[in-house]
């Protein structure tokens, strides 16, 4: 996923390639609140399976809505894979102008379900919708970072960790194709999406002289050892041996990797295949994929089929990719169904049903193969978010939590306009139409507003820290991906708090050099300096990422006072040029003093807000409204009955975080555009659900629940 045009916002989004698309490519005209735009009709079903003509019925059919029985291997025109073990002579061929799969032409209708993205109690029921909506497969990438969280450790879902359940990738796949779903496979090692890093570990930045994306030996190493780790994990999971993985990418948008028509690293992502060669991939087809009006084939490897991601000039970019490889079928790998949303935009991003359909409809003119990005966008929990890196004001956009992505579901898989558009466009362009059935949709889930919970304690500031282990330096301020911590990997994510003791005089001033990566709250003596963002110009100022060399008055009586600063990562960059994946966070580029001293002298404490520290957090007081933030606040959330999706409104808070029963949700702004975070029923249950906010600036006295969320 990348950007290549501007959205209706404060916040412009330049190029993901070197040109820019019209702003009439998104439409802000849609509802803030997708929940009460969409028709009860929704979706609206084919007849009842009793109805359909015996030859027309399928068992898949006929268990749609038992989880005790899965769908069998029935494959749409008589694609079956072959028994496990028994493998087929090929599978996915890409030559001429139609794909064929076990020797028969297949039209692909695919979307996009990143299972780290859905809590996997509800991974079959969305794949079920999937295949109701008439698609034949799904797409799907794998972060890195959440797979190898520290160097040499891999989680494919056995490790016990908060985000473990999330990472059963060869789970998933099988359920994918017990719901009669292919597979298309993106392993990376970089996924952009919008995710934390392009999906890439932080660890990797301990290398100083580290280059992302290259043939450079430390990063060709790291990317071999978790390939390595990975696809012997899946591999028996191909369409030849019995699976249902049929096709497999290589890198992602590597075109958009680069200056101009410089040429790209083929030596690198000739690797990366290989590897997956090595590996056993030897049986899938391979792909690239790029925006060919605004890469051309710069991102493509000899003899491998490239794909086109866009959501506008169809024909032209259709019409460029059979240019540059006239003997092989189209597929469009990403066709964006809407947007993200960054903080501080002010909209929520949108695609209107009308544009939508226009869209799919003209690609489908062109007989090409299609993977709607997203079908699902589900949400970036904990820290997972993402950001872009601007080429104006404000040179940074984090992403909000919630990756709704106004897609065909919603991010908490409801259905949408977009989902009917979906069955009627593949019901009148699918060869198969009339042969192969369609399921019923399953029943949409039971969304509810909890009552209000009310805060009862709260942690302070200091007695948080005092919980974490400190780091001294005598040499200045480091970043967080060079702490000697989680042996020896670095701090990943969330905050880190850099104190001192310094004799301030009265209008002692604090001066930073460089830029804060990426914000900071000042505290003197307990008592935060800086203030909250108020207006787009703050931004500017003091404690942001886009001040440069930025100075601050501090309160001072000729004395010996405690400077802390606290330092937030709001997400590492996931898309851009090579120089713009140099990034580390927290205070590194340049000395920080206080008038002529330059201090050296610091203690440094990682919040990691851990899944683990979260529920082991000791020293809670009585709250009664008058503690000062950055603090930690808890309450108890009672739920009688079976547990039900909700949002947690977060619209009287000021800036934080929000944990469920120990899970990290995700992050809250009071600017917004975003301001409820998804909290999906499996995460809850019957009885006592603790509640935990950690509030930077504004706490209020409780938290409030809704039944719909609330994205702008």
């Amino acid at each position: 996923m990348k950007v290549n045009h501007c959205h209706n916002s404060s916040i412009p989004i330049t190029g993901h390639a070197a040109h820019h698309a019209s702003r009439s490519h998104l439409d802000n005209d849609k509802p803030a609140n997708p929940s009460a735009s969409q028709p009860a009709s929704y979706p609206t079903p084919p007849p009842a399976v009793n109805s359909l003509p015996r030859h027309k019925r399928s068992l898949s059919s006929t268990r749609l809505h038992d989880p005790q029985h899965a769908s069998p291997r029935l494959r749409p025109g008589g694609l079956s894979p072959p028994p496990a073990g028994k493998r087929r002579a090929r599978g996915l061929v890409a030559e001429g102008s139609t794909f064929t799969l076990n020797g028969k032409p297949i039209l692909i209708f695919s979307g996009a379900f990143h299972y780290f993205r859905v809590h996997p109690a509800y991974w079959r029921d969305t794949l079920r919708k999937m295949r109701a909506a008439g698609l034949n497969a799904v797409e799907t990438y794998t972060p890195w970072n959440l797979h190898e969280p520290r160097q040499g450790e891999f989680d494919f879902g056995q490790l016990g960790e908060s985000m473990s359940p999330f990472l059963d990738i060869r789970s998933f796949l099988q359920m994918a194709q017990e719901e009669d779903l292919f597979v298309i496979f993106r392993p990376g090692s970089y996924i952009c999406s919008e995710w934390e890093f392009g999906g890439m570990p932080s660890f990797l930045l301990r290398d100083y002289t580290m280059q992302v994306r290259t043939y450079y030996e430390g990063f060709r190493k790291a990317a071999a050892a978790y390939f390595d780790a990975l696809l012997p994990h899946v591999v028996d999971l191909q369409f030849t041996r019995g699976g249902p993985i049929i096709a497999v990418q290589v890198e992602n948008e590597y075109g958009h990797f680069g200056y101009d028509t410089d040429p790209r690293d083929t030596l690198y992502l000739e690797f990366l295949r290989d590897n997956m060669i090595a590996n056993g991939f030897q049986e899938s087809l391979f792909f690239t994929s790029d925006t060919p009006t605004g890469t051309q084939d710069l991102g493509a490897i000899p003899g491998v089929l490239m794909t086109a991601n866009f959501n506008s000039d169809v024909e032209e970019n259709l019409d460029l990719l059979k240019e540059m490889q006239p003997n092989r079928p189209l597929m469009v790998m990403e066709f964006w169904t809407g947007w993200f949303d960054h903080w501080l935009s002010g909209v929520h991003a949108t695609v209107s049903p009308e544009r939508y359909s226009d869209i799919f409809e003209r690609i489908m003119k062109y007989n090409s193969s299609i993977n709607m990005y997203m079908f699902i966008g589900g949400t970036s929990f904990g820290f997972m978010a993402g950001a872009n890196t601007l080429d104006v004001w404000p040179k940074y956009a984090p992403d909000v939590s919630s990756y709704d992505y106004d897609a065909v579901l919603t991010e908490a898989g409801d259905y949408t306009a977009k989902y009917n558009l979906t069955m009627e466009i593949i019901r009148k362009y699918n060869p198969l139409t009339g042969i192969v059935d369609h399921p019923i949709p399953p029943p949409q889930r039971p969304k509810t507003a909890y009552p209000a919970v009310q805060i009862t304690e709260a942690i302070s500031l200091p007695t948080l820290v005092s919980q974490h282990e400190s780091i001294e330096t005598l040499e200045g301020p480091v970043n967080m991906e060079a702490l000697p911590i989680n042996n020896n990997n670095g701090q990943a994510h969330g905050y880190i708090l850099y104190s001192t003791n310094v004799h301030l005089n009265p209008d002692a001033k604090l001066k930073i050099r460089g830029h804060v990566r990426d914000m900071a709250q000042v505290i003197v003596d307990g008592e935060v300096i800086t203030k909250p963002y108020a207006k787009p110009g703050d931004v500017n100022g003091f404690g942001f990422w886009n001040g440069r060399d930025q100075e601050l008055t501090l309160p001072g009586s000729n004395a010996l006072a405690e400077l802390s600063i606290l330092v937030e990562n709001l997400g590492r960059v996931n898309y851009g040029k090579p120089h713009k994946f140099h990034q580390k966070k927290g205070l590194w580029e340049g000395p920080v003093s206080v008038d002529s001293l330059q201090l050296n002298e610091w203690k440094m404490t990682p919040l990691e807000f851990k899944t683990s520290k979260i529920n082991s957090l000791t020293g809670w007081s009585p709250f009664n409204g008058s503690l000062s933030s950055p603090a930690v606040y808890r309450g108890v959330l009672e739920v009688s009955g079976e547990p039900q999706d909700t949002w947690v409104d977060m619209r009287t808070w000021g800036k934080g975080v929000v944990f469920i029963n120990g899970f990290n949700l995700g992050r809250f702004w009071h600017p917004g555009p975003t301001k409820t975070l998804y909290l999906p029923a499996p995460l809850l249950k019957e009885g006592a659900n603790e509640v935990v906010v950690f509030e930077q600036y504004t706490a209020a006295s409780e938290i409030v629940f809704s039944d719909v969320p609330i994205l702008h």
